[in-house]
Formats: structure tokens, sequence, C-alpha cells
């Protein structure tokens, strides 16, 4: 669960300023919130099965994947995000198993997720695949509200217990579709509304809504060392405007990639990665806030990085490495 706040920060904030920020962004929980968001990534396009369970087991192979990303650096208390999947085909026709663990964290708050996916894969023509997937989620949430209070004496019941371990149970599905070229998904990752911080005789919350994700890419071969890929990823929740990633990646002789993303009134994104060999790649991407936020003085942009490696049975056979 990550809020989505509409603020403007002056350019003229410092850094001694920050705690008193995330400060108002704590007590913001304690009021109803309608517009939350899952954990976000530019290289979404590598890390699909965290928001799509119909992905897994569709790369033919074990694959794993570690992701870090750190959001607005210089601030205190920014987003941070390490994600950790794994999924693949087995012995079954057509299912596909998956694993990940995510551990979000913003300001005060600590969240990990345990997600078990689960696919079943068609085949709809001779290069088509349509899958159809589940996803089951332990959801565990941590507030600490108690350095807060040290640091500013806020009497306030809600503010005086902290949240540790609270457990929510959610499930997901989502239908994946991909040929050689082409891929394109929806999916619910989370469908329950979970709500948090209930208190006292009027009980405030914060929930969880339901996050829908579109995403969808191709594959051009420009020529026989250069191909291009542009893809889209948009995601809809109940009060939030709608959330739109474009980006354009250029893949060189198989094995450099590098291209722009745009996140629609948020921020432009440089990406770049290789393939180390046949099994292994890594990806980074930078992010510059185009809002008010991205002009701050203790604002240095967003940095991620993505590590995959596939367990490939047999070495050499590939004609080229999978772009998606």
């Amino acid at each position: 669960m990550r809020v989505t706040y509409n603020f403007c920060l002056n350019q003229t904030i410092k850094k001694s300023n920050v705690k008193l920020v995330l400060a108002l962004f704590t007590l913001m929980f304690a009021v109803q919130l309608s517009a939350q968001q899952d954990a976000q990534y530019t290289q979404y396009m590598y890390n699909t099965v965290s928001v799509n369970p119909g992905y897994s087991g569709s790369r033919g192979n074990i694959s794993a994947a570690l992701l870090y990303r750190a959001q607005w650096l210089g601030l205190d208390g920014a987003p941070e995000t390490q994600t950790f999947n794994i999924h693949s085909p087995i012995g079954y026709k057509g299912v596909g198993l998956g694993l990940s663990i995510v551990n979000d964290k913003i300001g005060p708050t600590s969240e990990t997720y345990f997600d078990v996916d689960f696919s079943y894969t068609i085949w709809t023509s001779t290069e088509g695949r349509l899958s159809f997937g589940l996803k089951a989620s332990a959801h565990l949430l941590d507030v600490n509200f108690s350095k807060l209070n040290q640091d500013f004496n806020i009497v306030d019941p809600l503010l005086q217990s902290d949240i540790d371990n609270k457990f929510s149970p959610n499930i997901g599905a989502g239908v994946y579709y991909h040929t050689n070229k082409f891929y394109a998904g929806l999916s619910v990752p989370r469908i329950l509304e979970t709500s948090h911080f209930k208190s006292g005789p009027q009980p405030t919350t914060a929930k969880e809504l339901m996050n829908i994700y579109f995403i969808t890419g191709y594959v051009w071969d420009l020529n026989d060392n250069l191909k291009f890929k542009p893809a889209l990823l948009t995601k809809v929740v109940t009060g939030a405007p709608v959330g739109v990633d474009l980006s354009a990646n250029f893949m060189l002789n198989d094995k450099f990639v590098a291209g722009l993303a745009y996140r629609w009134d948020a921020a432009f994104s440089g990406l770049f990665g290789f393939h180390i060999n046949e099994s292994m790649y890594l990806g980074m991407a930078y992010d510059r806030e185009v809002t008010e936020l991205g002009n701050a003085a203790f604002n240095d942009g967003s940095f991620e990085v993505i590590f995959r490696y596939d367990f490939i049975h047999t070495k050499g056979n590939l004609k080229s490495p999978r772009f998606f």
C-alpha cells in the first residue's frame, strides 16, 4: 500500500523542513484516504510478474530477478522498494508457478508482501499463448508512530501505539497474452480492499483500493542488429488520476539496451541495460520529476536497478535474448 499525495513543495524547502513534511504525511494516514497505489517501478517491462500473475512461467525456464528502487534521493524517509521474484513453468503442461517478495518503505511505514502466483497457459495459434493467473498474498504492515512522537511531541491517541506486523491476506488475478513479438496483459494484483488504522469510537481508516493494470508492448526488428520496443503500462485506481507510463527501448546486437520513458505528468526516465550472457541481464533506470517536487533542492531524482537470471537448460540454443 502506497498513499498517493497531491501536493506542491516550494523550491525553497530545505532539508531542515523535511522531517516536518514527513510528519504531516503520517498525520494524513489518520483520515479517510482513497488514493492508493502499489509500489512503483520504472522497469516494469522486466518485472511483469509483480503486477500480473499470468506472466509466471511465460519465459519458458526458471527466471529469478532482484530489483531495488530508491525514490526522491536526498529526502529522508522517501520511498524505498526491494523486490525478489522467481517463477517457472512446471512439469504439468501449461502450468506456471511463481513467488514474489516485495518490501516497500516510506517514512515510518514498512510493508512486506509475500505473493504466490499460479498460471495456466493455452495455445491460441502457432505462436500465440494466452495465460490465466491467480495471486495469493500475505501482507505485513509496520508503522513506527513512536519515533514521530519523540521528535514532535504529538499528543494523539492514534499515534501512541506502533503497528507491528499487522497481517492482511489478499488475492489477485490476471490474464496475459504473448507471441514472439507482442504482449498484452490485464490484471488486478490485489482484489480485497483492506482497511488500516482503525481506532476510537469513530474509526478512521486508510484503505487499500484495487489497482487495475493494463500492459502492452511490441518488438520491431529494424535490421539484423537493432530491435525497437515501445511499451505501455496504464494503472487505474479509484480516487487518483489514471497513471500512464510510456517507454521506448532499443536493443543493439542482442546485448545492449537503451531507452527513454515518461510517466504522465510525473517524471522522465532514462533506461540502460545489457545482457552479460544468455542467462544474466542487468538494467538501470534514473527518473527525474517534472512536478514541483522535482525542483526541490533536496530531491536528486529516483534510481532503480534490476538483475535477472534465467536458468537456461541448454546454452547456445537461443537465437536472441527475450526482450520482455
